[in-house]
């Protein structure tokens, strides 16, 4: 008997099975295809506009998928550098066969964990809590916990021009049966659609009718390891090209041959709303001249090319003439085509925010069938499912990631408090406390959760530590270190291409002034400190301001989170209780008067009479 059994092998099922793992918890990781673990069925890139500070914060608890990602990156770049730190993230072209291969040996070599290559057809439930899986052969294994992360394989389909083909991303078997099971226990089932773009050969593209778009000159990791596995001068390059009106023109004749327009009359799926398929973008911005397109490579094992912001449904004829319509592809050969899958997931409103779900006791759910889309969301989720099933299983209290804590926080609580109509993707703006949620602080904010639940090693921990003192010794050098007016002083900031100073000013002031960077006044500082370091005090000193705004935000909103609700609190007794607010609380349950306010469709009004009824209710009672 396994203590947690995770099924699938994707991103979210990876970091699940090595949190439980690692935690000591015996553990069995079941797939359909053991080559597909850690797979890249879409675009070959980790990170982005928010999802690379997920990937710096699963790091930072101690998981996986940074540590991979430095090793198997064909080019990196830190995204809106040139903007305030709360929107800057790092992302990477990530090797489609280093990527797998090297978390497939991670999972291989870790103690505690087997993999097994099976579908998954049902559950194993006794009195409403998980107890087990079926498999495909009517097999049954045994577990406490049961963690599943399908991603899109439940009842999936593929969708081109007017076929649909019972089939998972690579043409696999799809799982046919568990989502009917689910929905049999009381679960609500929804139906989403993603796609992908073409592969196409490289040596048939013209790339002198591109703008070639290289990796940074600086050494960047998603790891606060810092392990640096690449040559930054020898990055591979990806391009940047544009639709043309000939492109155009195409999909708006041949829009009735689209999956999504008019091929398939069947289609319940709804597609993501941030990452639409190129008949989308034609359509919802008719204005726009072109749309831009990144050219992106997927490997050095072979030579497929990825268009990045290209993804259709149309048949494969029309396809070839999309393709062949882009500049520096006129004679592009496409080597694999473009799709639409449209498959099963959750009602997200239906788990707590630990991930486990309010329907079946000891049983959590982490990425796609959650509703969302992105490796890195599913990473994140399947880490904190990974974390509270061994938490659980240790008698502990579940690890709840506030909104101000993480981005992972903000997309757990989004999807369990909201819900979802459209495939999630974290954005910048989904987070009201970005400043604080930023690039360089993941591991301020996470380390230490990430060391008191077993994921964080000892080293790792004090390594985390040496450098909190050099973040405080370094703020408190400083503010008390003062500069004078005096000539030599004056002409060693002129040399630095600063302006005099006319009175006596602390260095903690100075790093104030937007043209002053911490790194020119090291001639005044004692003690060297890492670029890090001194980035992320300068950070703190110049957004000091808007930092203790967020932070008191953020105050009133824990003291909000803290106002328990009682679990059997009865809706229907309070007097006066918005009908769309009462159905939406009776529905998701919330735990939390801060998680209440947050649900669309529950006002302020709402929630005064929430808090008056638990007063009277239960304090009365209390006493």
């Amino acid at each position: 008997m396994y203590e947690v059994i995770i099924v699938g092998g994707g991103h979210a099922g990876c970091e699940a099975s090595l949190a439980c793992a690692r935690t000591n918890h015996k553990t069995l990781l079941v797939t359909g295809n053991i080559k597909n673990i850690a797979d890249m069925p879409c675009n070959p890139s980790i990170g982005g506009s928010a999802k690379g500070i997920v990937v710096r914060e699963i790091d930072a608890l101690g998981g996986e998928m940074g540590r991979n990602a430095d090793k198997s990156l064909l080019q990196i770049k830190m995204l809106n550098s040139a903007k305030g730190p709360a929107v800057r993230a790092l992302r990477a072209q990530a090797d489609k066969v280093t990527y797998p291969k090297n978390m497939l040996n991670t999972l291989k070599n870790t103690s505690n964990l087997e993999i097994k290559e099976a579908i998954v057809e049902n559950l194993i439930v006794e009195n409403n809590t998980v107890k087990g899986i079926i498999l495909e052969d009517g097999s049954k294994i045994e577990s406490k916990i049961v963690i599943l992360t399908t991603g899109t394989y439940l009842k999936s389909d593929i969708l081109i021009g007017d076929t649909r083909t019972r089939k998972g991303p690579h043409g696999e078997k799809p799982s046919n049966h568990l989502s009917d099971k689910l929905k049999e226990y009381g679960f609500k089932i929804i139906r989403l659609k993603t796609g992908t773009p073409q592969r196409i050969e490289k040596s048939s593209i013209d790339f002198s009718k591109t703008k070639e778009e290289q990796g940074d000159d600086r050494y960047w990791t998603f790891s606060f390891d810092n392990e640096i596995y690449y040559n930054k001068n020898s990055q591979i390059p990806c391009h940047l090209i544009y639709t043309t009106e000939e492109t155009h023109k195409i999909i708006r004749e041949n829009l009735n041959k689209s999956s999504m327009y008019g091929g398939l009359n069947d289609i319940k799926g709804v597609g993501p709303r941030y990452c639409p398929s190129i008949e989308d973008k034609i359509v919802r911005f008719a204005d726009k001249e072109r749309h831009q397109l990144f050219l992106e490579p997927e490997s050095i094992y072979y030579d497929d090319i990825y268009i990045q912001g290209f993804s259709t449904s149309m048949p494969y004829d029309i396809q070839e003439k999309m393709v062949h319509s882009l500049p520096g592809l006129e004679h592009a050969k496409i080597n694999k085509y473009a799709y639409a899958i449209e498959y099963d997931a959750i009602d997200a409103r239906q788990l707590k925010q630990s991930l486990e779900t309010k329907v079946i006791k000891n049983l959590y759910t982490a990425g796609q069938i959650n509703g969302t889309s992105g490796y890195e969301e599913a990473a994140g989720q399947g880490l904190i499912a990974g974390i509270n099933a061994s938490l659980k299983l240790d008698g502990k209290e579940p690890l709840i990631l506030k909104r101000n804590e993480a981005y992972i926080g903000v997309l757990i609580d989004d999807l369990v408090t909201k819900g979802i109509i459209d495939p999630y993707r974290l954005l910048t703006s989904r987070a009201e406390y970005r400043l604080l949620l930023r690039h360089d602080n993941a591991d301020m904010r996470l380390r230490e959760y990430g060391y008191n639940v077993g994921l964080v090693s000892k080293k790792k921990y004090d390594k985390f530590l040496v450098k909190k003192k050099e973040i405080n010794n370094l703020t408190e050098y400083l503010k008390n270190t003062k500069l004078t007016p005096r000539k030599e002083i004056n002409d060693q900031l002129k040399k630095l291409g600063l302006s005099e100073i006319k009175e006596s000013i602390s260095l903690y002031n100075l790093v104030k002034r937007p043209e002053v960077k911490i790194e020119k006044l090291q001639i005044f500082i004692d003690i060297q400190y890492s670029l890090e370091v001194m980035e992320q005090v300068e950070i703190n000193i110049k957004y000091e301001g808007y930092i203790k705004k967020s932070l008191a935000e953020a105050e009133r909103m824990i003291n909000l989170d803290n106002k328990k609700i009682p679990e059997d609190i009865n809706y229907d007794k309070i007097h006066n209780l918005a009908s769309e607010a009462k159905q939406k609380l009776k529905q998701i349950r919330p735990t939390s008067i801060g998680q209440a306010l947050r649900i669309s469709g529950v006002n302020p009004a709402d929630i005064s009479l929430i808090m008056i009824y638990i007063k009277k209710e239960y304090f009365y009672e209390s006493r």
